[in-house]
């Protein structure tokens, strides 16, 4: 057996649970158990596209983890989070300004090109052999080491204050709740993410692609 699987991956679902979900209904499919990777994860609360591997596809998973990737996001500027997004504690500047468009898309041009980034704390990022985001949650302070990564593009599709919704083409291993607190920095008002959808990863669109029907 091998297979590549797309799924459009729900809000409030791991990335491990939906392999969880495929690896179940591929193994009842074929009367044993089908080992299931995948290429890259998402965030609880985001969406879009995800890559598995079935059988010996799971050959392919560093190869296909390398690839670039394009996502849509909505950052709320004047407020920050201590996870980046909405499932962390929340604080709101009242005094954040109103922008024009052609004040941010300035300040986000800045960011093209090879950056130098934070990962977030609350990551899958191992720190000593250890998940940063389970070392986060037990209260532990956690150092997590600078990476280049490159933005290939960052558009401003719209903004109605205090919500900015973007568009952004990455290298593997960027962080958009990263890229999205340093805009909000840059602006001078504080942000983080509170809607996130991958829909490329590489040449796969997910506009385009044969989903896997995953059961909630």
């Amino acid at each position: 057996m091998e297979e590549i699987i797309f799924v459009d991956k729900p809000a409030g679902m791991s990335s491990f649970g939906a392999v969880a979900r495929v690896r179940r209904i591929l193994s009842e499919r074929e009367g044993h158990k089908v080992k299931v990777g995948h290429t890259g994860t998402l965030d609880p609360f985001a969406t879009g596209l995800l890559i598995l591997l079935a059988g010996k596809a799971t050959k392919k998973a560093p190869e296909l983890s390398k690839k670039d990737k394009v996502y849509e996001a909505t950052l709320r500027l004047g407020a920050v989070s201590t996870t980046g997004d909405p499932e962390g504690e929340i604080t709101i500047n009242d005094e954040a300004p109103a922008f024009t468009l052609d004040e941010i898309d300035v300040v986000a041009r800045q960011f093209v090109g090879e950056i130098e980034q934070t990962p977030p704390a609350f990551s899958a990022i191992k720190i000593n052999g250890q998940r940063a985001y389970r070392l986060a949650r037990a209260g532990k302070e956690v150092e997590m080491p600078k990476r280049k990564v490159q933005i290939f593009s960052l558009e401003v599709l719209d903004y109605q204050a205090p919500y900015l919704k973007i568009r952004t083409h990455v290298s593997s291993g960027t962080y958009i709740r990263s890229l999205a607190e340093d805009l909000g920095r840059a602006l001078g008002c504080g942000a983080y993410t509170t809607e996130l959808r991958r829909t490329k990863i590489a040449d796969y669109d997910i506009s385009k692609l044969p989903l896997f029907d995953l059961p909630k």
